[in-house]
């Protein structure tokens, strides 16, 4: 993890003068997830076809390694898996700090896609227990979904209210995780190549999370060559001081695939705190179980992921950076 204080004023984020001025604090690149994230050997929580591994485990198997600039993890592609295993072998980290108000910048070149994957970067309470803090889903899909889904789920009393700035669509309200089979409140998004393989084919791009208690959640992205990504998102920290300009940056990030109004409709205090973030690879389970008969996908969910290795050559996250903005008063 590479700590900074170099100022750096991302004028393009939805927040008003008064915290409009974030520095970069921490940088994750390369090796720096093997030190400053957990990995979860723990039994999914979504019930999924997964066997998550220690970091030992993972690093000895192959499915994560690191370099200077490049940090990857993989599921399993090689064996069939016993009907009697836990599951598929892949991977879940969670960062050891937590962040309240933060600009959060993915620089992604790669996700897990195919049958049976649910990908997902996420941020929740470090504090909990779930659902308590909230949870705020930034990529997640299923099988082969072409289109991310941005999402929050919530304590009751939280619900998105029309009309919002946005260029995804609403594909539901409630944030409430009780309500809905924990459906969440979901924004899919309109921009292409913005899930899945269509990403990966367009060599990645870039996912920017913008939390703060006066604005709300906004989740925006751009993928790797639209001549849209503002420099600060592509050059990071080389960028420089933008300088300290008091306005609102829609003019310059244009509207975020999704946003996420805490105001009257879900009150930031009562339903957010502090977030670690996770990045995990499940199979099937609640919702890519549940979705697999719709999507022409072979045979059930549990079948294909267990007995199906070379399905998988492409079901890994490679990551360039993630760097994480907070206020500056």
């Amino acid at each position: 993890m590479r700590t900074a204080l170099a100022a750096l004023s991302l004028a393009s984020l939805l927040i008003p003068p008064a915290s409009a001025h974030f520095s970069l604090t921490d940088e994750y690149v390369g090796r720096d997830f093997l030190q400053s994230w957990n990995w979860e050997s723990i039994d999914d929580p979504t019930h999924g076809r997964v066997n998550y591994l220690s970091q030992a485990d993972a690093l000895n198997g192959n499915l994560t390694y690191a370099t200077d600039k490049k940090f990857i993890m993989r599921a399993d592609a090689n064996n069939i898996v016993a009907p009697t295993s836990r599951g598929r072998d892949s991977v879940r980290i969670s960062s050891q700090r937590a962040y309240d108000e933060a600009v959060v910048v993915l620089d992604l070149s790669h996700m897990p896609e195919g049958c049976g994957t649910w990908p997902a970067f996420w941020s929740l309470s470090q504090r909990g227990p779930w659902p308590h803090g909230g949870e705020i889903d930034i990529i997640e899909g299923v099988n082969q979904d072409k289109q991310n889904l941005a999402s929050l789920h919530t304590t009751p009393g939280c619900t998105m209210l029309p009309p919002r700035a946005m260029t995804g669509t609403a594909t539901s309200t409630n944030c409430d995780a009780s309500v809905n089979f924990n459906q969440g409140c979901g924004a899919s998004f309109a921009k292409p190549a913005s899930y899945g393989s269509d990403f990966n084919s367009a060599g990645g791009g870039y996912y920017v999370l913008a939390r703060s208690k006066t604005d709300g959640v906004r989740v925006y992205f751009w993928s790797r060559y639209d001549p849209a990504v503002p420099p600060e998102i592509r050059n990071g920290p080389a960028a420089g001081v933008l300088g300290t300009q008091s306005m609102y940056p829609t003019a310059f990030w244009g509207e975020p695939e999704a946003t996420f109004a805490l105001d009257d409709g879900c009150d930031y205090s009562s339903h957010f705190d502090a977030h670690s973030f996770v990045f995990d690879l499940t199979f099937c389970g609640d919702w890519a179980g549940s979705d697999y008969p719709n999507t022409g996908c072979p045979g059930t969910c549990d079948d294909f992921v267990m007995n199906n290795p070379q399905a998988f050559a492409n079901a890994y996250w490679e990551i360039n950076s993630l760097r994480i903005y907070t206020p500056q008063q």
